[in-house]
């Protein structure tokens, strides 16, 4: 297994928007394990080159996502400096390939997280606050063909996120029951609460500091985690905006465009 082949075909295909055929095809004996070295590797790269990590982003934390990749646990990647945008942007839809979003509430810690051992205890404890956001999801692997380990290796198929919404305390609110309205062009398109998230969200952090842990990755004070989806990821057309009413925590919204 080459990590440093799999690094620069999948840093290739963001760079030149020319998505690859899946890593699981080219190399069928790639492990989860491969998956995760790959994702390190290829953000090790991305700092060495300018690039500042501000947080993770969680994936497939829903059991209907777990049971199409065929796995019993979420997947996890890196949030960059320059992939973050804030509410009302307008983000280029020409960096991308095919993009989807995903509506989310986002996390901001105030103390480090290091599994194993974490609890959502812990988690409460070394939370700032949350907000709501969208995640831009793209995969780097043609037509979206991808396998749990090809989506892992690709950074778990993060692209952007927006945050957005009214930083609220973490112990004001009931993360397991709060409620969300997206709409998209101005009309009704979907609903969900917080439940859909492994059953609370917080949940959901503390299963990434204790999966970050086996790779002795901590999550940072300051570092904002993403924690998962609540409701299906969406395909983004040009001229499309959309926004996201949370109960007690406000919105967020963004629109999209073939040119900024």
């Amino acid at each position: 297994m080459n990590i440093q082949n799999c690094v620069e075909r999948l840093v290739q295909a963001e760079v030149h928007q020319m998505p690859i055929e899946p890593l699981t095809d080219i190399f069928p004996s790639i492990t989860v394990d491969d998956a995760y070295q790959i994702q390190l590797a290829q953000i090790q790269r991305k700092v060495a080159n300018g690039a500042v990590i501000i947080g993770k982003k969680i994936g497939l934390t829903s059991k209907v996502m777990q049971k199409m990749f065929q796995v019993d646990e979420p997947d996890y990647g890196h949030l960059l400096d320059n992939m973050m945008y804030v509410d009302g942007d307008t983000v280029a839809l020409g960096e991308l390939i095919q993009p989807k979003i995903e509506f989310e509430i986002a996390f901001k810690l105030k103390k480090d997280l290091k599994g194993p051992g974490v609890t959502p205890l812990d988690v409460i404890n070394a939370t700032d606050y949350v907000v709501p956001a969208f995640e831009i999801i793209d995969s780097r692997i043609k037509d979206w063909q991808i396998c749990f380990e090809d989506t892992v290796a690709d950074n778990g198929s993060s692209a952007k996120a927006i945050i957005g919404g009214s930083p609220t305390r973490i112990e004001e609110i009931d993360l397991q029951h709060i409620g969300m309205v997206v709409y998209k062009n101005g009309d009704y398109f979907d609903s969900a609460a917080g439940a859909a998230v492994m059953g609370n969200p917080i949940r959901a952090v503390a299963w990434l500091a204790n999966s970050l842990g086996k790779y002795d990755i901590g999550l940072h004070a300051g570092e904002m985690v993403l924690s998962g989806a609540l409701s299906a990821a969406v395909p983004i057309e040009n001229g499309d905006t959309f926004t996201a009413e949370f109960a007690h925590i406000g919105s967020v919204s963004a629109s999209f465009q073939e040119k900024e």
